[in-house]
């Protein structure tokens, strides 16, 4: 049979010791995190961290397998993104860069930048970041329109010099404020919108940090609002033709699109444990525990109904990304989509099932919520982006609505 849904002895062992390192590392991360008030001390936090996963292979098991690392199968990565993110969404997306920022890399780069670009991130030690520089202060949902993207690459010699601002990726500041080890930057060159990659020795000095966000939920994210000024790179460092950043991007945005369906699965997964465990222990003054009563066990049913629909959705839709299939743009944005507002959905029901207790910050499901909700905004809007595109597939000639599923 050639479909299965079960997990193969391999996957089996990757989830165990994806678990295991959550259980001993992420979970005491992640109480302090919620403890530190400074958005730059909190994330700080997460390198010592990431340099453990770097050194047991975590970080090689986001890069396919063709290009150097062990990442296999789009499940593969949903499994190892789901038992670490129920835990740290936040050091789960920080260690994730590259697999955006790479992403255009794989499809349009020379067998020399591969070769270049890929190697940090094939380390057996440090903590290596990568950045997809895409969103702008101003927003960049029409960043393809004439005006859209103001960061600007102008010609100089043998370099572009970029200058610009940038905001919301995680680690576009790096570290020490100099940048990550790698920054993809979409940017407006002669040719039109175009994808220039910019390593640490070129960002080093030339990266302004005007603000660190801090955000209500994903709050180990180190996210910044960066000024790039006077970034010399090489002309060799362009990927594809200039003009082609659009596509590019787009493209580039599948693989974490995609993937956000799996960080709504940890979210919903996390506040379920937490709901099921309070309806099976509390009787809220009555004289039985609260699931015996019918309105509170179809709350949990539904959810977890929803739940099991999101996980399988975002492994096919991981699968045709890592696969290059031609469904994969219309599976990774229906896991975007559906993903991310179901996991709304269910972890608003899961609050009013808990009640009142849940608004306590010190109950634990509020920060499940807290994550929840930025997942419809974060990776491209539903509403300013995905929808759109979404909108664009489906007025497509000849568009089929049974091909993704196989069934056409």
């Amino acid at each position: 049979m050639a479909v299965s849904f079960l997990l193969s002895p391999e996957q089996e062992q990757l989830k165990a010791a994806a678990r295991g390192f959550a259980a001993e590392h992420l979970r005491g991360l992640a109480a302090a995190v919620r403890a530190e008030p400074d958005p730059l001390t909190r994330a700080m936090l997460a390198r010592p961290v990431i340099e453990k996963a770097v050194g047991l292979g975590f970080l090689k098991g986001l890069v396919p397998a063709p290009f150097g690392g062990s990442a296999s199968s789009g499940v593969d990565a949903a499994i190892f993104i789901e038992e670490w993110a129920v835990h740290s969404p936040d050091l789960t997306i920080s260690l994730a860069g590259p697999l955006i920022a790479l992403a255009p890399v794989y499809e349009a780069g020379t067998p020399e930048q591969v070769q270049r670009f890929v190697a940090p991130f094939l380390a057996d030690s440090g903590a290596p970041l990568a950045a997809m520089a895409f969103s702008e202060p101003e927003g960049s949902a029409n960043f393809d329109a004439p005006t859209g993207t103001r960061t600007t690459a102008t010609p100089d010699g043998d370099d572009y010099v970029i200058n610009g601002r940038k905001a919301w990726a995680s680690h576009l500041s790096g570290w020490d404020g100099d940048g990550p080890d790698l920054m993809t930057i979409v940017c407006r060159a002669p040719g039109g919108v175009s994808l220039i990659v910019a390593e640490r020795e070129h960002l080093a000095g030339h990266v302004e940090v005007e603000e660190h966000y801090d955000l209500p939920g994903l709050r180990g994210c180190l996210t910044s609002r960066v000024r790039l000024h006077d970034v010399r790179v090489p002309r060799a460092n362009l990927l594809g033709s200039e003009g082609q950043g659009v596509a590019l991007t787009r493209n580039a945005f599948l693989p974490s699109g995609a993937s956000i369906g799996i960080f709504a699965v940890a979210a919903m997964r996390g506040a379920f444990d937490i709901a099921l465990r309070f309806a099976t222990t509390e009787t809220r003054g009555g004289a039985v525990p609260i699931i015996d009563h019918q309105a509170v066990s179809d709350v949990l049913a539904d959810a977890k109904g929803k739940i099991e629909a999101v996980r399988l959705l975002t492994w096919r839709a991981l699968d045709a990304v890592m696969s290059q299939h031609p469904a994969a743009p219309e599976l990774a944005l229906h896991a975007k989509v559906f993903g991310s507002e179901t996991g709304v959905e269910v972890l608003n029901d899961l609050v009013k099932l808990v009640g009142v207790t849940a608004y306590d910050e010190a109950f634990p499901i509020v920060e499940y919520l807290h994550e929840a909700l930025a997942y419809p905004v974060i990776e491209g809007s539903n509403i300013g982006v995905r929808r759109r595109q979404l909108q664009d597939l489906l007025r497509t000639p000849g568009y089929d609505p049974l091909a993704a599923s196989g069934m056409g």
